[in-house]
């Protein structure tokens, strides 16, 4: 197994370090924020081996006695260990273990000479309170588990992709999960079994009351079960109580934030492609590691390989660092409308295969009801890379790979 570099993340870390930011590095558990921050912690003392770099780690047993002391007296702890006269840079992971950790970091950005960097698997970091707090204070890094092209290069296996892929989309990409892969699939859907009672102990039971764990796991599983379809609170709720399973509405939009807000999920609002406007309702959902898929519901990656290779190129586009919403024109839906740093859209529409001419037609028509020239894909696994009166038809592979055009 090979290390890998997080080099587009550690980038924009090089291009934030030393500005007057907190640099919030987020996402779901055990997806690789902490080897994120100890690869910078390497850059740095590689360019200056005498740099003053704090770094704690509150989920470490040499940092429990940290988990006893109120904000301040952490502050107290930080404070008195930072180097005169010098940039200190302040590293905290796991920062939404501390009570009050707001305050804590309100006092260590406006304390001199510090930098600092916190991690968190809660998307509370960047909410409510907190986020007034940090308004033009915080820059965000979300972490997500490999891309297939980082899955590739710590296995090793790029002399055939097409048979890695189908194991990418069986366990995914948590990094250590990859890693047991090689004594069975059964230690990595245990791993990741571990993962959520993990998560739900810790991010989700620590801020919520779940009065009915049982319809909790209803909503996860029909949320995994149907990635790619469009849901609300109110058509899952009537789903499951017509399947005996009672549970209102309310109770299950709340049971969805708390989804999304440990970073288990992400959510994908529609957008009316002709009115230019943003939808609030039939939005998607997407799980932030097939694997969990697996491991959760023990399904066969056959049964749904359309939605689940939507789920990876999903994935992609949030690493690409793509604005994203559902597109709808007319009556038709395009998978993605996607948006780049520079302000320019695409359309993409996602299909295992269109070999028949039937799905063909299907998954070309919403691009005929667009009234813009801007650019159209259609990523499949099919090996042919065609074009369709405008429309880019491309391999999901070198799409994933960047051995595309687009």
């Amino acid at each position: 197994m090979q290390k890998i570099i997080r080099k587009t993340e550690l980038d924009k870390l090089l291009v934030l370090k030393d500005k007057n930011l907190i640099k919030v590095v987020t996402g779901v558990r055990r997806a690789g924020k902490s080897t994120l921050l100890l690869q910078f912690q390497d850059l740095l003392k590689a360019e200056n081996p005498s740099v003053s770099v704090i770094s704690i780690n509150m989920d470490l047993p040499d940092f429990r006695f940290l988990a006893e002391k109120n904000w301040k007296e952490i502050y107290d702890y930080i404070k008195n260990i930072l180097h005169e006269n010098v940039k200190n840079y302040v590293f905290i992971d796991e920062i939404q273990n501390i009570p009050e950790f707001e305050k804590l970091l309100e006092g260590l950005f406006v304390t001199p000479n510090v930098d600092l960097y916190v991690t968190g698997s809660n998307a509370y970091l960047l909410s409510s309170e907190l986020a007034t707090l940090l308004t033009g204070r915080a820059f965000e890094i979300n972490i997500l588990p490999f891309s297939f092209a980082q899955y590739l290069e710590f296995t090793g296996k790029s002399a055939n992709p097409d048979r890695a892929f189908a194991e990418y989309m069986r366990i995914g990409g948590f990094p250590e999960a990859v890693g047991f892969a090689e004594n069975g699939e059964n230690f990595v859907y245990e791993y990741l079994q571990n993962i959520f009672k993990n998560i739900y102990k810790n991010d989700i039971l620590k801020r919520h009351t779940i009065h009915n764990e049982h319809s909790y796991k209803e909503v996860i599983d029909f949320l995994i079960d149907n990635i790619g379809s469009s849901s609300s609170a109110r058509n899952i709720a009537s789903v499951l109580t017509v399947s005996g399973k009672k549970i209102d509405n309310k109770t299950v939009s709340k049971y969805i934030d708390t989804l999304v807000e440990s970073y288990l999920f992400y959510k994908v609002n529609r957008y009316d492609i002709k009115g230019k406007q943003h939808l609030a309702t039939q939005e998607k959902y997407y799980l932030v590691d097939l694997g969990l898929r697996n491991a959760l519901l023990g399904k066969e990656v056959s049964a749904d390989r359309g939605h689940l290779l939507e789920n990876i190129i999903f994935l992609e586009l949030q690493r690409r660092n793509y604005q994203i919403w559902i597109g709808k024109t007319n009556n038709l839906e395009v998978d993605f409308v996607v948006r780049d740093k520079n302000g320019f859209t695409k359309y993409i529409q996602v299909s295992y295969t269109v070999k028949d001419k039937t799905i063909l037609d299907r998954e070309l028509a919403p691009f005929d009801k667009i009234p813009d020239y801007n650019e159209r894909i259609l990523i499949t696994m099919d090996y042919e890379n065609d074009s369709h009166n405008g429309v880019k038809q491309i391999n999901a592979i070198d799409w994933l790979l960047n051995r595309a055009t687009s």
